[in-house]
């Protein structure tokens, strides 16, 4: 795969950060078609701001912007003729983006595992709050401040690693499920004081967010994980390198110096 052309990705997100994943798919040349609810539509066709204030569902600025390049089509998935109809959508599709509750997919048969036996090289990204375990998410819709930041964020990480996914999937034609957790991409980004957090953020300490990390000379210490998950590809929780520590496995062994040209090379400030 060299273009993101040859991808067709079914948006069935609502909310910001879906929807911005989805937007920069369809940016860099996939074919994005977003299902929106019949009649209503996304709820994102509500939010203003409007053209002098007076609400229209295709005048709102956010969603004009967050949609740019899909294509869009109404479909009840929670019917079961919807959800037939969507399964065979699936047979044509390569990346489903969605932003449910986690286990609303399951009840209608329509989540990760059920579609890849229909298509085992589909790849799905899930964007929610905090991920599709944890015990945030099932008692309510976290308290957030206003704007969008954090999902705009999210849907940045969710693009990277939907893009990176199924350029692998093309070349070994396996799938993967993408769990993206907007908390998570924020707390990657903490300056450097990620044990405090960790023993304030439960949701992240249940989702084994943070890793202790031993270094030869800073010790034992706690680091912020990835900002996503890729089941196939688990995350290596390595050290930072010493200054200079691979000198001799570069030069020496991989370029062919000797042992004598590297101390050269050192005593000439070269390396």
């Amino acid at each position: 795969m060299t273009s993101l052309s040859v991808l067709r990705v079914l948006d069935l997100s609502e909310g910001v950060a879906g929807a911005f994943c989805a937007k920069l798919l369809a940016g860099f040349g996939a074919e994005v078609i977003k299902i929106e609810r019949p009649g209503a539509g996304d709820p994102l066709r509500r939010h203003g701001p409007f053209p002098d204030d007076l609400p229209h569902p295709e005048k709102s600025a956010l969603f004009l912007y967050l949609n740019t390049g899909k294509k869009s089509i109404t479909l009840d998935i929670a019917q079961r003729d919807g959800a037939l109809i969507f399964r065979r959508m699936v047979e044509e599709a390569e990346v489903v983006v969605e932003s449910f509750a986690p286990g609303y997919l399951a009840q209608l048969g329509l989540d990760y595992g059920s579609l890849a036996r229909i298509k085992p090289r589909l790849v799905m990204t899930s964007v929610t709050p905090f991920g599709q375990d944890g015990p945030y998410e099932p008692d309510r819709e976290p308290l957030k401040a206003d704007g969008y930041q954090a999902e705009y964020l999210a849907g940045l990480h969710a693009f990277a690693a939907t893009a990176t996914v199924a350029f692998s999937a093309d070349a070994t034609e396996v799938g993967q499920h993408i769990d993206i957790a907007v908390v998570e991409c924020l707390a990657s980004m903490l300056e450097p004081s990620p044990a405090h957090a960790a023993h304030e953020a439960p949701g992240l300490g249940a989702r084994v967010f943070f890793q202790e990390i031993e270094h030869p000379a800073a010790g034992r210490l706690t680091y912020p994980g990835p900002p996503f998950r890729l089941e196939a590809m688990p995350w290596q929780a390595a050290r930072a390198p010493l200054l200079g520590e691979h000198n001799e496995q570069v030069y020496c062994d991989e370029l062919g110096l000797s042992r004598e040209e590297l101390t050269d090379l050192q005593a000439g400030g070269v390396v």
